[in-house]
């Protein structure tokens, strides 16, 4: 390894893309591209990024498995920023145990921190949790250490733990302090901020009333019965019955929440079920089949009574009946929630990470593009879609700091 390519490996670590670049630029060597490509992609020039990082892999060739593995490493970290979640992970296992084999261990690390962050952003908390576990025993450098905490924080506030995730992020915060990387520290602040925001609306008996995702925690916790509309479902404490999936049963639970301690007429239960204006009596005959599901349903938390104009939910043990829902709503509010962390996304990867059909994700983005909410960069396959920048935060990019590559 030759001291150009160990200086530009430092600059990178040091947070110092401009640095490296200036040591590598005009440098056609695979080592020298593969050093250009994680100098681009912290710039932010993900596409270039990647097509340095490929043409770099393929110059190792396969008889330098390792420098080949931790171009993969670096590749797989781009597709994370640019939010291109389709690709096979079983490419990125295979780069860690080829790490781990020559004795990379830092890289093979990073690798699996990389994993376990795809793993969260298309919602698979079980897996993320399993992937992560494993590194809070290991002694990591403090950029991944940072990285470690950042990712434990968020897999925190997936599961409503808020007292864990103030704590991972102080400790993110400690280890980004000592690493000095600039986007790493904002990316840690950005994170502490996002703690204080409003993260749902609670609507009770005719009142609203903004909540914190701590405030939203306590809410849970707090013995009544809550029909969640952020995460389609409802339930009492620790008891919690899903409806994302049966969405007719979810939107009778919703309208009867939002009108306790009163009832709802059957006209309005059946607009909002089944989205029809002009009800039959094939209708009303369905919507007491719907009806009928639901109280089984929900049985142990609470009764569905039929009164003179319709039904009304009573709570069981004289709970209160709290309805939470987003604090935007509407089709594109999961849409604009994926977006606000400032990445590009593809619309496949919208698609796999809100479970719908990519049609459903591009009418949505034509319709908050047409009102100036997203902007596109790119055409055709390309293409991503970002919303508008966060003041003082551009990327949550970071590189693998374990350099040299030779």
């Amino acid at each position: 390894m030759d001291s150009l390519i160990a200086a530009a490996g430092r600059a990178l670590a040091a947070g110092d893309p401009l640095g490296a670049l200036k040591r590598v630029a005009l440098r056609e060597d695979p080592p020298a591209l593969a050093l250009r490509g994680i100098a681009m992609a912290q710039l932010g020039e993900h596409p270039v990024a990647r097509a340095l990082l490929r043409r770099a892999g393929r110059g190792f060739g396969g008889h330098e498995a390792l420098a080949q593995a931790r171009c993969i490493v670096a590749e797989a970290e781009v597709a994370l920023a640019m939010r291109d979640l389709g690709g096979s992970p079983r490419t990125l296992a295979a780069a860690v145990l080829t790490l781990e084999r020559h004795g990379d261990h830092a890289n093979a690390l990073h690798a699996r921190l990389v994993a376990a962050r795809r793993l969260l952003l298309i919602g698979r908390l079980d897996e993320a949790a399993t992937a992560l576990a494993p590194l809070g025993a290991c002694r990591l450098p403090p950029s991944l250490a940072a990285v470690a905490e950042l990712s434990r924080a968020e897999l925190a506030l997936r599961s409503l733990h808020t007292k864990e995730a103030r704590a991972a992020l102080a400790r993110a915060h400690a280890a980004a302090q000592h690493a000095q990387v600039p986007a790493l520290l904002a990316e840690v602040a950005e994170a502490r901020v996002a703690l204080d925001r409003p993260a749902a609306r609670r609507r009770s008996a005719g009142a609203e009333q903004m909540l914190r995702i701590d405030q939203v925690e306590a809410l849970l916790g707090s013995g009544a019965l809550v029909v969640d509309a952020c995460r389609r479902g409802l339930g009492v404490g620790a008891e919690w019955r899903p409806l994302a999936r049966r969405p007719v049963l979810f939107a009778l639970a919703r309208a009867l929440a939002d009108a306790w301690p009163g009832d709802v007429d059957r006209e309005a239960l059946i607009a909002s079920a089944f989205r029809t204006r002009h009800p039959d009596e094939t209708h009303r005959a369905r919507l007491r089949v719907e009806i009928g599901r639901l109280r089984k349903l929900v049985a142990p938390l609470a009764g569905i009574v039929a009164t003179a104009r319709g039904f009304a939910l009573q709570p069981s043990e004289a709970r209160e009946v709290i309805l939470l829902v987003p604090p935007i709503e509407g089709e594109q509010a999961s849409l604009l929630a994926l977006l606000s962390d400032g990445a590009a996304w593809s619309t496949s990867a919208l698609s796999l990470a809100l479970g719908a059909s990519q049609r459903t994700v591009q009418r949505a983005l034509a319709e908050l593009e047409a009102a100036a909410h997203v902007r596109a960069i790119g055409r055709a396959r390309a293409q991503r879609w970002l919303a508008p920048p966060l003041t003082g935060f551009t990327t949550i990019l970071l590189l693998p700091a374990a350099l040299p590559i030779a």
